[in-house]
């Protein structure tokens, strides 16, 4: 029996329609959540994510302002940009769009965003407070991982998690999520010894490698829940992590590429930035 869908797009439709009632809320108590994005360069998919961000923000009737930069800014009026953002009081959420040219450091221009306006949340001491239980804003892909499970009633208490992919963005705060609620979680990656032995003892199996098709049917518990974070561009075609086809034969529910974890993602944005502007209202 083939797996259920989970419908990234549905899911994602329903929480946008209670962040379009919040922002309702905040604009009549004179507070209009706003978002401002920075995108250095020409990269096609930068471009593609950031119009679609911008789109999002404005159905829900947020105030969205894109800043484009050229490829060839310096570094120094790129931080320069951030902190007038940083302090402009109309602003609650500052996202610099990823990756950056090779000549800006990166790590620079993240640690220059105000933590409290740090809606990526990648920023160290909101990572620090992720780890410590003590988070301001969950970072948007896992923050979507788990509004998916939720939203099939996924058992997490006690249930075996297997995390493929180890990176800052997904692998490392999606374990830290799921061990909140108690799952027991492994993450594996490239030195993993065995992996289909690993990826076969998962209840929840999240697949964030970056490699097209590389988990298959054969690799997952049948019964398993399949969460497909990868986005890989064959010949034009977007394809996710798993092998769909196969992996649809093992699995009880599973996200499709596209119209799974991404829509999510970009709702999770624009509900940390409601988050921002409802804490910075609170300070006033």
């Amino acid at each position: 029996m083939s797996a259920q869908i989970i419908d990234g797009k549905k899911v994602a439709k329903g929480i946008r329609g209670d962040l379009k009632e919040e922002v309702a809320k905040l604009k009549t108590d004179g507070i209009a959540p706003h978002l401002a994005v920075i995108l250095v360069g020409d990269d096609p998919a930068s471009k593609t994510y950031v119009s679609m961000k911008e789109k999002t923000a404005n159905k829900i009737g947020m105030e969205s302002t894109v800043k484009r930069l050229p490829s060839d800014v310096s570094e120094e009026e790129l931080l320069q940009l951030i902190k007038e953002l940083n302090e402009n009081d109309s602003v609650h959420g500052i996202l610099v769009q990823l990756p950056l040219p090779h000549h800006i450091n990166e790590n620079k221009v993240i640690n220059s965003i105000d933590p409290d306006k740090d809606v990526d949340s990648f920023h160290p001491i909101n990572v620090g407070n992720l780890v410590a239980g003590k988070k301001k804003f969950t970072p948007c892909t896992p923050a979507g991982i788990m509004k998916l499970l939720e939203s099939i009633n996924c058992e997490i208490n006690g249930k075996n998690a297997v995390i493929v992919g180890r990176s800052n963005i997904v692998g490392k705060p999606i374990s830290l999520l799921l061990l909140e609620q108690n799952a027991t979680v492994s993450i594996c990656h490239s030195r993993t010894k065995d992996l289909s032995a690993m990826t076969k003892e998962a209840d929840i199996l999240i697949v964030a490698v970056g490699k097209p098709e590389f988990v298959t049917g054969k690799m997952i518990k049948p019964g398993a829940v399949v969460i497909d974070v990868g986005v890989n561009r064959i010949e034009g075609e977007l394809i996710g992590d798993v092998e769909f086809d196969s992996a649809k034969e093992a699995a009880s529910h599973i996200t499709p590429v596209p119209g799974g974890v991404g829509p999510m993602t970009i709702t999770m944005l624009l509900n940390n930035t409601i988050e921002a502007a409802k804490a910075w209202k609170n300070k006033q």
